[in-house]
């Protein structure tokens, strides 16, 4: 890859640490980073990653600024005041959202950067820690057209697919609805495996079997077969918390486009029971836990 500006990293949790190692490995361009913990910044000095001391830094030192942040408030924060990413930015910069936000969030950060001439694009990772560590993510992208080929390159380190769905807040509405299916098929899962203990079924014998025919899926191989039914789940995974905020994220679009989606709402009601037992921090696939009584 041709050498490239610099390049900033803010927030380098379960998957931010991952994909800035690859990004600082193949890109070719400077990288400094940005996180609240010291831990991270210091495993990634081996890869050439400069620690940043704060947002000014970041914003004086790179041409591209990507965010992977647990939610869009930790964004929306970030992005506001007098010391934030809009008020610092300048002509002819790049913010890329890496995390999964509101769409609303997204089409108003594009906006407000928009008037200070830097280019906006959110483009939310698919996949597992271990695909953020190999390199191959899915990443569902919103952006102009120009953006897009200017960004893919720089998502190449990291991602092995990567979709342009549209326009600012395509990539973030594709990412929530992507979610959406999976812990709802997530809810499927637990149920089955719970009627399946109950009626005096191999659990694993069934969930083997099931995928082998129509109800095979992504889902079922990861999360059914290494989760749900081994009863493993560890924190430092992607929460029952995310996942609540996540399909909280759908439901709020699906209110704005008059459609009430039940499945959406029992996959929350679930997470909801998951966190009210404690289960917060877990993997999601807890879920399991609260449908089964495991």
């Amino acid at each position: 890859m041709t050498k490239q500006p610099g390049i900033g990293f803010i927030g380098l949790g379960v998957m931010g640490e991952p994909m800035c190692r690859n990004l600082a490995r193949k890109s070719g361009a400077p990288v400094i980073a940005l996180d609240v913990r010291r831990e991270p910044l210091e495993r990634l000095k081996v890869d050439g990653v400069k620690p940043a001391a704060s947002v000014r830094e970041i914003m004086q030192d790179a041409a591209v600024i990507m965010l992977s942040l647990p939610s869009g408030s930790e964004v929306e924060a970030i992005c506001a005041g007098a010391d934030g990413l809009v008020a610092r930015s300048r002509r002819g910069q790049t913010v890329i959202d890496l995390g999964t936000s509101p769409v609303k969030l997204m089409r108003a950060l594009a906006e407000e950067f928009g008037k200070r001439g830097v280019d906006f694009a959110d483009a939310p990772v698919a996949r597992t820690r271990a695909a953020a560590e190999a390199g191959t993510l899915s990443v569902m992208v919103g952006a102009s057209d120009e953006t897009f080929r200017r960004i893919e390159p720089l998502l190449e380190t990291f991602a092995t697919e990567i979709t342009h769905c549209g326009n600012i807040g395509a990539g973030q509405l594709t990412k929530i609805l992507n979610n959406m299916v999976l812990f709802e098929t997530g809810v499927a899962l637990a149920e089955t495996l719970a009627l399946a203990r109950r009626g005096g079924l191999d659990p694993a014998l069934l969930l083997s079997t099931l995928a082998k025919g129509s109800a095979d899926s992504f889902a079922l191989r990861n999360h059914g077969m290494k989760a749900m039914l081994p009863g493993i789940f560890p924190d430092r995974a992607f929460s029952a918390r995310y996942a609540l905020k996540d399909i909280g994220y759908a439901l709020e679009c699906a209110a704005e486009a008059g459609l009430k989606l039940s499945g959406a709402e029992l996959a929350r009601a679930r997470l909801q029971e998951a966190i009210a037992q404690g289960f917060g921090e877990n993997y999601w696939p807890v879920i399991a836990k609260v449908i089964g009584d495991l």
